[in-house]
């Protein structure tokens, strides 16, 4: 389901399982032990938080006198234990961007990362920069500058062209203005205050975002939420006030008005994204006028300012004039390149029609990512048609070109090019198609007509060179590595990039064109000597710690099955080198995607690292279905999911029992959202084969679900596999088709000790569904767990949410494999 399914009566006990009014003594006792925890975590704000570890467990009557005494002294131990552990590892940063500017002096780097702070509970971001030397032997050295720095409440950092003047943004948490802070390279030059009239919160979560300096410096183009509309004013009697203001007089109410629709899970009380643009030297911004309401824009950038002509405001637009779905992670909503003339120096005429609005690809069902390149002779973008077309929420992209007008008069229409085209049967080691989450700022090599990308491969991903002539793909991260690789920035002709494996943490890595050993042009990869440190716990943990990508035959081929269904699926195999030693594997977590058309690619997780070092083997399963291994693969899913899928799992597991790494005595299994519902159906498929496991916002009754999720479209697409039977209001033979293909239909034959991790606020698959479900199986006196997340939507991924989650996880699978 979208990749939000990717990743990952109710007691008064807490999380760890014991009450608070019983036990103060003891947890005062396993907060203090806990390297990160202060005395302050037992004042308010953190009172709630502890408050917070809400559990239920249904194991009979001595675990509920268990959970009115406390914790025995073993398991509060083991939290306390464990919780130091996954510490040092939830403390590891994230390397999220990097820009490379270029002077006389050489090239600078900046680097953006993040790191969770658990007391804020928020994720702490920093920069980091060095300077870039080439040595005479051809080597590479970054100095690095001696210390981070903080970027306290910042909300986005985006550079202009030159790299002399760095753009700060801080939205707000409350009615406050939007700040914008304009920086060189010693102090703040300018800030400048947007009053929530003139608009909201500035989008910087990836989708919607688009923030884009223009090549003269001068003007910032960026999407922000449009101001609140008017609502009906009441005096004091109750009667209507005409004249309504935004403003609140005393001795008066203000009533709701009218309803809008949502783009649903993470979009909860966000109004219409609209575009702006801010002058830098005056502060002065201004709407963008002419860009219908029904069109919700997204990803702005510049066209090319040249020989006079006109300039536009080139970005990806959706439409949501009749119905919002949801929209993030859902690469199959319908959207456009747009393009509309920005006259800055004229003067400006309210009438719309004086900036007209251009669709440049009327001819394609979806068009996003713009970018121009380097010489503004081309116009290239990303499209999702296949997702678009078929319903899946992602699928197979294209790559797309425009030729770019030199005088900058667009035609009425526009001839797209195709660069990349979907591929739907890969050859065995051949390159199985386009699946980006984006592009670079400035993706181009010097030569204007190579791209850089990275993209999905089978179970890893990859850094790409695109030629954007010819059309011609090579693969720039080494094609013998099983690590995933992923491109932050480009300096010149060469790459700065990120490259990591379930076994090794992330790690910084030089590409520069030149010569392999047989003398043929290849990319040359330098190690970059790493400015963060991570702990002695962590690299101990990790030190014994290996992979490898097992192939797993499939079994059911049938005479309908597509070519490029019949290929055997991957699934990644963590384990220690000291595996075995004494004559047993270690007990072994089956990891499921969410999706179900995403995919688990061959890099670091820190909280699946934290697991590894604990002792568990791993087994991440890249079912049919997931992206990375072209399209006849993924659409062989639709119409068969809660079978299909559920048989490629257990294919995989019984191949790694037959291979003699997994002991069918000690298997769990783990998954969320569409990787939840795959973890529910298997305890009860297959009811004897996994000792314990864990469901992250399950996806449990499809029946009950399609009424209040955010894609309804989604139940329909998998259950049938195709678009054609989506309808709001679904039959009686719909709803049976739901319940029959949901984990819920095999309850009964449910045994497995499940722990179930759920957030109030999710969307997608609203909580209800997940208590459908752990309801059904406290009637039958199944084991069951439930650990609930007041204010986490669907991907529980809050620094504290994050954390709980795991520690309880790494503590039910050691219960009952006995670790």
């Amino acid at each position: 389901m979208a990749r939000i399914f990717s990743h990952y009566p109710i007691t008064c006990s807490t999380n760890l399982g014991f009450d608070l009014s019983s036990s103060h003594r003891h947890l005062r006792r396993l907060l203090f032990r806990s390297t990160f925890i202060t005395p302050s975590l037992t004042q308010s704000p953190y009172k709630n938080w502890i408050r917070r570890f809400v559990a239920m467990d249904s194991s009979g009557t001595d675990s509920a006198k268990e959970l009115h005494v406390g914790l025995d002294p073993t398991t509060e131990e083991e939290y306390a234990t464990q919780s130091k552990l996954l510490q040092e590892f939830i403390n590891i940063p994230s390397i999220d961007k990097a820009w490379i500017f270029n002077s006389d002096s050489g090239s600078q780097a900046m680097f953006a990362l993040s790191q969770a702070n658990l007391l804020a509970n928020k994720k702490k971001k920093f920069m980091l920069s060095g300077h870039i030397s080439n040595e005479s032997n051809q080597s590479v050295n970054f100095h690095w500058a001696p210390f981070p720095i903080e970027m306290t409440g910042a909300s986005a950092f985006v550079p202009s062209p030159s790299g002399l003047k760095l753009l700060v943004i801080r939205n707000p948490e409350n009615e406050s203005p939007t700040k914008f802070e304009i920086w060189n390279s010693s102090q703040v030059e300018k800030e400048f205050h947007i009053p929530q009239k003139v608009h909201g919160s500035v989008y910087v979560d990836g989708w919607f975002e688009g923030i884009s300096w223009n090549s003269g410096e001068t003007h910032v183009a960026y999407v922000a939420e449009e101001p609140s509309r008017p609502k009906p004013t009441f005096d004091h009697l109750g009667y209507y006030k005409k004249g309504n203001s935004l403003d609140k007089d005393i001795g008066s109410w203000k009533g709701e008005g009218d309803w809008e629709e949502e783009w649903g899970e993470a979009y909860a009380g966000k109004r219409q994204p609209a575009l702006f643009v801010i002058n830098v030297d005056s502060g002065e911004v201004e709407p963008i006028k002419g860009i219908p309401r029904s069109i919700s824009v997204g990803q702005v950038v510049w066209s090319p300012n040249s020989n006079g002509s006109a300039q536009y405001l080139v970005f990806a637009g959706w439409l949501g004039d009749k119905r919002k779905f949801g929209i993030k992670y859902c690469y199959n909503r319908p959207c456009a390149i747009y393009a509309i003339k920005f006259t800055s120096d004229e003067p400006k005429d309210d009438d719309a029609n004086e900036f007209p609005i251009h669709n440049l690809t009327k001819s394609i069902s979806s068009g996003f990512c713009p970018r121009f390149s380097k010489d503004g002779k081309f116009l290239v973008f990303v499209s999702a048609k296949t997702a678009v077309d078929s319903g899946a929420h992602w699928a197979t992209e294209s790559l797309h070109r425009i030729d770019w007008p030199s005088d900058g008069k667009l035609p009425e229409s526009t001839n797209i090019v195709d660069v990349i085209q979907v591929v739907n049967c890969p050859k065995d080691g051949c390159f199985p198609g386009l699946y980006v989450t984006g592009l670079l700022s400035d993706p181009w090599l010097s030569d204007g007509h190579s791209l850089m990308l990275s993209t999905y491969w089978r179970s890893c991903r990859v850094i790409l060179s695109v030629n954007l002539l010819s059309g011609e793909v090579s693969r720039a991260s080494p094609s013998d590595s099983d690590y995933s690789w992923n491109a932050l920035a480009l300096d010149g002709d060469s790459i700065v990039a990120v490259s990591s494996s379930p076994a090794s943490v992330p790690e910084i890595k030089y590409g520069k064109k030149g010569l392999d050993s047989a003398g043929k042009p290849s990319w040359l990869w330098s190690n970059i000597q790493s400015p963060i440190r991570y702990s002695e716990k962590v690299m101990a943990g990790l030190s014994s710690l290996q992979f490898k990508i097992l192939k797993v035959p499939i079994s059911d081929i049938s005479e309908g099955l597509a070519e490029g269904a019949k290929n055997p699926i991957e699934a990644i195999y963590v384990s220690s080198s000291k595996s075995k030693e004494n004559g047993k594997c270690d007990p072994l977590i089956a990891v499921l995607h969410g999706g179900p058309h995403s995919v688990s690619p061959c890099s670091f997780s820190r909280t699946m690292a934290y697991l590894s070092s604990i002792g568990y083997s791993q087994l991440i399963i890249n079912y049919r279905g997931s992206l990375g291994y072209g399209e006849d693969a993924l659409q062989s899913l639709p119409g068969k999911v809660g079978s299909q899928d559920v048989k490629d799992c257990l294919l995989a597991v019984d191949h790694a029992i037959e291979m003699g790494i997994a002991d069918p005595s000690r298997i769990t299994v783990l998954g969320g959202s569409h990787g939840g519902f795959l973890t529910t159906h298997l305890i009860g498929q297959a009811p004897d084969k996994f000792v314990a496991a864990a469901a992250r916002n399950p996806v449990c009754n499809m029946a009950s679900m399609v009424g209040i999720t955010d894609i309804p479209d989604w139940c329909f697409f998998e259950a049938y596999g195709d678009q054609s039977h989506y309808t709001e209001a679904p039959s009686a033979e719909d709803l049976s088709r739901f319940h029959q293909m949901s984990p819920i239909s095999h309850i009964s034959k449910v045994k497995t000790p499940t722990l179930f991790l759920l957030g109030t606020k999710d969307l997608r698959v609203p909580i209800s569904n997940g208590f459908q479900y752990v309801r059904a199986l406290k009637e039958k006196g199944v084991e069951v767990k439930v650990l609930v997340f007041p204010n986490d939507n669907h991907p529980l991924d809050r620094p504290q949410t994050d954390y709980e989650s795991f520690l309880n996880i790494a503590v039910w699978f050691n219960k009952y494999c006995k670790l």
